[in-house]
């Protein structure tokens, strides 16, 4: 659904595309500084399943007739392409398994220079579905694990027995070497877990777990999150969670940037400091609704534009919804607070509770002292830069930089060029980046495409398989 090689790797190391959505610094220098580094796309309303919170109200009800047709998903890509040449595209649903085409439309993204992901529930991830994923160019799943337990999870996700199917489906994945990543919606009724769910998804190999918060939109719309004093007790333990697992498994929060706070006053290591993570809804995110409509992210409906009627590059450089979440000064004590740099509350929120995306994030405890100057963290932010090369690269390694997701490659090559100098390198090739990813912790060291040359996974599957 969140890669920093260097002499002493940032330990939340994991593939590219764990990296992702919804993450990146907020920046007002000109038009062209806002790019589309992540894109996430929900191909249908369509599921097997119909959980509570979800923002897009999917379901079994829901019929194919209003979705893009292949041929017309395959023109967006190429007009997303057009935008950004190395996106990070996030194909999800309702459940995006039951298109037939999901492949066709996979394939078509990865041969063109996206990095595919897909969400999904992981009830139909079978053996022949994810080889065929992994073929179609897909370089990772992410799933979604709302409680170990089965009682609670298939009753939240309204279906019986799909907890053990999603559970089947991570240990394929093991074993056929795709890289998987797993969401967790906390709730009154799961925030104890919170531990055991961080265990488990490191016992099993994930690269990251991202843990949600509730956006009252969708189906979500009848819930209550945590009150804002709860959540920032788990915030407060996600903080620690994260420096305990560096190296072995990747921590963020979602539609909770007030983690970074938490993780500015207690853990001035922590590479999350590299990558500000204040909401970047129509600044370097937005989403594509099944009918082809563009808004600034799945948790907020407010319509951009239509892909039926403007191209995605004139919808992303002139909607206003987008040129105010970039200009627009945030209001209410997200605007006053110091931390409104490296946080600035959740934006979907805020339009969930009175329809102004500008508006305060009401989930937050923090009462702001009010200073003028905002925090900024001490380390150098590259999330989202462009690759700023200060040395000499071989023509292999600039390839080998050029194909990965453009919202990395700014900190891929600050770290590598790091570890050269570090080493009394004056020129970065191939096998300097290999030196770069045999210093990394063993966890992470095989799961770094950009270092390795291909598709995650796909050595290890061959090698099964």
């Amino acid at each position: 659904m969140k890669a920093s090689p260097g002499v002493t790797p940032p330990s939340g190391m994991a593939p590219l595309w764990a990296d992702s959505a919804a993450e990146g610094p907020r920046v007002a220098d000109s038009p062209s500084t806002f790019i589309p580094h992540v894109i996430a796309w929900n191909l249908t309303r369509r599921c097997n399943l119909a959980c509570a919170h979800c923002y897009i109200s999917a379901g079994s009800w829901e019929s194919a007739e209003a979705e893009l047709d292949t041929d017309s998903c395959r023109g967006i890509i190429d007009q997303i392409l057009e935008v950004n040449p190395s996106p990070l595209l996030i194909l999800s649903g309702g459940e995006p398994l039951v298109r037939v085409d999901l492949e066709d439309i996979a394939r078509h993204a990865s041969e063109g220079g996206a990095t595919v992901v897909v969400g999904t529930n992981g009830t139909g991830l079978t053996a022949e579905r994810i080889d065929s994923l992994v073929d179609a160019g897909v370089k990772g799943v992410a799933l979604s694990v709302d409680s170990l337990d089965p009682t609670y999870h298939d009753r939240f996700r309204h279906g019986d027995g799909a907890l053990a199917e999603t559970l089947e489906a991570v240990d394929r994945l093991g074993e056929r070497g795709l890289d998987f990543l797993i969401q967790f919606s906390v709730t009154k009724g799961n925030r104890h877990e919170l531990d055991e769910i961080v265990a488990w998804s490191a016992e099993k190999g994930a690269v990251c777990l991202n843990v949600y918060f509730l956006v009252e939109t969708g189906r979500g719309e009848g819930m209550r999150g945590l009150s804002p004093e709860d959540n920032d007790i788990v915030l407060q333990r996600l903080t620690e969670l994260q420096r305990e697992y560096r190296g072995r498994l990747m921590i963020r929060s979602k539609c909770q940037p007030q983690l970074m706070r938490h993780v500015y006053e207690n853990d001035a290591e922590s590479p999350l400091l590299h990558y500000r993570t204040r909401c970047p809804c129509g600044v370097q995110y937005c989403r594509i609704t099944p009918e082809g409509k563009v808004t600034p992210c799945p948790y907020m409906p407010e319509v951009a534009g239509d892909l039926s009627e403007r191209s995605f590059g004139e919808i992303w450089s002139e909607a206003t919804v987008f040129r105010l979440l970039r200009e627009g000064e945030l209001g209410g004590k997200c605007g006053r607070c110091e931390y409104r740099e490296i946080c600035g509350g959740c934006r979907a929120r805020a339009y969930a509770a009175d329809g102004d995306f500008l508006g305060p994030d009401t989930s937050c405890a923090y009462e702001p002292e009010g200073r003028n100057e905002p925090v900024r963290p001490a380390v150098s932010v590259t999330y989202g830069d462009a690759a700023s090369l200060d040395m000499t690269w071989s023509p292999e390694a600039t390839a080998r930089l050029e194909s990965i997701p453009s919202f990395v490659r700014g900190v891929v090559a600050s770290r590598v060029e790091k570890f050269a100098r570090e080493h009394g390198r004056d020129r970065v090739t191939l096998e300097l980046m290999g030196e770069v990813r045999r210093s990394m912790p063993v966890d992470f060291s095989k799961r770094l495409p950009f270092f390795a040359g291909g598709r995650p996974g796909n050595d290890q599957a061959r090698r099964k398989h």
